[in-house]
């Protein structure tokens, strides 16, 4: 079983949701079409590691997303998290209209920072990534296609969220590959006030 840390506990989360090409840049730098509707993927229980991979059968890419913990009926944590993704499968996949799982929903292929606890969301939320110290990655909320009230309402026309679930809104431009070594340090912010901060050294 695999927990996450949210309000100073541990909370089960029996699968994390992840919203795909939410960010139109991108969408743009992966040469994707914009979709009609909202594209919607699962990643089991097993997929979260507390450690950052960057081999698994092949070469992994990293994702930084903002997350959200589900609790109540509602977002009540936020924080960030590295969705891995086997490129070259996903790719092959892709060109046969095949489904993504073996290239998103293996084991160890999503860690998550903590999470912060919320009343309500921010619109101010930003986050960003930087690896061995240079900037590499900057979202918001103002920069989705999709914010995450229309996520989780479209969620919940036909998929029950557990306590403890984890959505993950989608990844602005500047995704790449992982290399061994290499620090990754991931910052959330509301406004200019920093709300967490955490680092994985991947291996």
């Amino acid at each position: 079983m695999n927990y996450i840390k949210f309000d100073g506990n541990d909370h089960f989360a029996s699968k994390v949701v992840c919203i795909g090409r939410n960010y139109v840049e991108h969408i743009k730098e992966l040469a994707n079409d914009i979709p009609d509707e909202m594209v919607i993927f699962v990643k089991p229980n097993s997929a979260i590691s507390s450690s950052l991979s960057s081999f698994h059968q092949e070469p992994l890419h990293y994702e930084t997303e903002l997350c959200f913990v589900y609790q109540d009926g509602c977002f009540a944590g936020v924080g960030l998290g590295l969705d891995l993704t086997k490129r070259q499968s996903q790719a092959h996949l892709k060109a046969k209209g095949l489904p993504w799982e073996r290239a998103k929903s293996f084991d160890g292929s999503v860690v998550f920072t903590d999470f912060y606890p919320i009343s309500s969301i921010s619109e101010q939320l930003n986050f960003c990534l930087h690896i061995d110290g240079e900037l590499i990655q900057q979202g918001n909320i103002s920069l989705m296609m999709y914010k995450p009230e229309q996520i989780l309402a479209e969620l919940n026309t036909f998929m029950s969220l557990s306590d403890g679930d984890v959505v993950m809104t989608g990844t602005p431009k500047g995704v790449g590959q992982i290399n061994a070594g290499s620090q990754f340090v991931l910052s959330l912010y509301d406004g200019e006030s920093l709300l967490l901060t955490q680092t994985f050294v991947a291996q």
